[in-house]
């Protein structure tokens, strides 16, 4: 089985390479690649030194310039570097044509996130969806690697062992991600039947979404015992996990973890995890853990919702909880964050601080949102029923002449909304 470039070792000492263009800013970089210095260290590397060149756009061969890439590479010999690791996703040529340059191994962010992912994968719906994240990112990329085999130019005749080993490795790769996506298909019909079954239950699910490394898995860990994985690295669980929770008045709520998002996630990796994160489309309600201690959580609040956008699943209720607040010695940055997003809670599942301000806050949520109401919709009207589908939760749809009766669940926010649909 063909797999992607394995991470560098812990042994192994590796330089950063980023770009300054049109629409990055030089704060924006900055940012960026100290967030891939983390994503090296947790992939075992130790960087020494960091590369920026400012550009108005990627060059097409290199991504950096040419005499930058052979900058790059010199410093790699100076100090006893084995690999490159750019912040940006790389081209098949661009890839190529560095490692021509440098002589040195060359990775992208792509390609880091994917190893970290392969490495914390446990289950085998992750190891599959994993898998098959790689495989689409490599297969653009088998002529790379065979450059060191021998190869002779064109025509009648001249097909190299080379060429005719890489369609060989083209067809088992294209017919493994057949397999995998047909593997994965499967597994999203199996979590749909659990779905349904909790459906019957008519307990409310919460999906818990955040940043990598915000507290997600800690926040299920201090509510449900659940004991998943917490780490202070990035991307320490990948695997989904529900567990039940019992709130004051006694309603049972499904709570589900996801795998963190980050910037640039890669998009072969949302495809990918597709099957688990279909749970965000039919949660109830999303709470939105946020590491208010982090210098970029603006930043990271604005990254997760372009991946649940991507994902179809905007629009959702959401509770936005700031976590880490014990790392803040300035309350009043707490205070400031809390006005500028109404809906939400400062906690912090360390200590336990405002936890029960937060269970308090849930149930409120829930409880004013999971009123049974009926409302006859015309069929015509199909973004207003679509809007029911993807926001609200849908208990019962029947259809009578062009109209469409549905007994849904919506959040107060869609009330006014759904006002003149309504049936008393």
């Amino acid at each position: 089985m063909i797999v992607a470039t394995p991470p560098p070792r812990a042994t192994e000492k590796t330089i950063l390479v980023g770009l300054e263009h049109d629409g990055v800013t030089r704060w924006d970089l900055e940012d960026s690649l100290n967030e891939l210095r983390e994503l090296a260290a947790t992939a075992g590397a130790s960087v020494v030194d960091t590369v920026t060149q400012k550009l108005q756009h990627p060059t097409a061969p290199y991504y950096i310039g040419k005499g930058k890439a052979e900058e790059v590479g010199a410093l790699c010999t100076e100090h006893g570097a084995g690999s490159i690791i750019f912040d940006d996703e790389l081209s098949p040529a661009q890839g190529r044509n560095l490692e021509s340059v440098t002589s040195k191994k060359i990775l992208d962010r792509t390609q880091l996130i994917l190893d970290i992912f392969a490495r914390r994968a446990r289950s085998r719906e992750g190891r599959l969806q994993i898998e098959l994240a790689q495989l689409q990112y490599l297969l653009p990329r088998l002529t790379r690697m065979w450059t060191h085999l021998s190869r002779q130019t064109g025509g009648i005749g001249t097909r190299g062992p080379g060429e005719t080993q890489l369609e060989v490795d083209r067809r088992r790769v294209q017919e493994r991600i057949a397999r995998l996506q047909k593997d994965l298909e499967e597994v999203r019909k199996h979590r749909a039947i659990q779905r349904e079954g909790r459906a019957r239950h008519q307990w409310p699910v919460v999906a818990i979404v955040g940043y990598t490394n915000a507290g997600k898995s800690s926040l299920l860990n201090r509510l449900t015992k659940a004991g998943v994985l917490a780490e202070d690295k990035l991307f320490a669980t990948l695997d989904p996990t529900t567990r039940q929770f019992v709130l004051p008045n006694k309603l049972k709520v499904l709570f589900t973890d996801t795998v963190g998002f980050i910037r640039k996630l890669p998009t072969t990796v949302i495809e990918s995890f597709k099957a688990t994160l279909e749970e965000l489309k039919s949660a109830d309600l999303l709470v939105h853990v946020v590491d208010l201690s982090h210098s970029q959580w603006e930043e990271h609040i604005a990254a997760t919702e372009e991946v649940i956008r991507e994902l179809e699943a905007d629009g959702k209720h959401t509770l936005i909880v700031f976590n880490k607040i014990d790392r803040l010695a300035n309350a009043e940055a707490v205070d400031a964050a809390l006005a500028r997003h109404p809906q939400s809670v400062a906690i912090s599942v360390k200590t336990g601080e405002s936890l029960e301000q937060f269970v308090d806050e849930l149930q409120n949520q829930l409880s004013a949102w999971r009123l049974r109401q009926k409302f006859r919709i015309p069929q015509s009207a199909s973004l207003a029923l679509a809007e029911l589908h993807r926001a609200g939760h849908v208990v019962a749809i029947t259809y009578e002449d062009d109209d469409a009766l549905v007994t849904a669940h919506i959040p107060p926010a869609l009330e006014a909304k759904f006002a003149r649909y309504a049936v008393s």
